[in-house]
C-alpha cells in the first residue's frame, strides 16, 4: 500500500439490553442493512471520538465506552472495524437520526455471520483484543 492510499476506518459499539440482546439500526441507505451503533471516522478523529460522534448522532444519547474487543478487515469495503463493548446511560431513551429508520435488540444467534463473531468476540472478551478478515 502506497502512502497516498486510502480505506475506511469505522468505529462501532456493541450495547446489550438487559435480556443480552444486541442493539443493531436500521440504516436508509446503501442496502437498507441492519448494523451496529456507529460509522467511519472523519479526518483527524480518534477511534473513540468517532464512536462517541456517531452515537450521539444516530442514537441520540452519549455512551460509555468499557472497551476496545476488536479490530476486522471487511475486504469487501476495504475497510477496519474498530469493536467497543459501550453501555447506554440508565434510563436512556434512544432517538434515532434521519439516517436509520429503526432500531431492535436481537438475539445473537439472529445476527448475520460476520456481525456474530464480532460480537461474541466482544461479549467474550479476555484482554486481548481480537482481529480477523472478512
Amino acid at each position: 500500500m502506497a502512502f497516498n492510499d486510502t480505506f475506511r476506518l469505522s468505529s462501532h459499539g456493541v450495547i446489550t439490553n438487559e435480556q443480552g440482546q444486541i442493539l443493531q439500526l436500521k440504516a436508509n441507505y446503501g442496502n437498507s442493512a441492519w448494523g451496529l451503533p456507529g460509522g467511519a471516522l472523519e479526518p483527524g478523529e480518534t477511534i473513540h471520538e468517532a464512536l462517541m460522534r456517531e452515537c450521539r448522532e444516530e442514537l441520540g444519547l452519549e455512551v460509555n465506552i468499557n472497551y476496545l474487543s476488536g479490530v476486522y478487515y471487511h475486504s469487501h469495503y476495504q475497510s477496519q472495524a474498530f469493536i467497543f463493548r459501550c453501555e447506554l446511560p440508565q434510563d436512556a431513551e434512544i432517538k434515532l437520526s434521519e439516517e436509520h429508520s429503526e432500531f431492535h435488540f436481537f438475539e445473537i444467534h439472529d445476527l448475520s455471520a460476520i456481525q456474530r463473531q464480532r460480537v461474541e468476540d466482544c461479549l467474550k472478551f479476555d484482554g486481548v483484543v481480537k482481529s480477523a478478515k472478512f
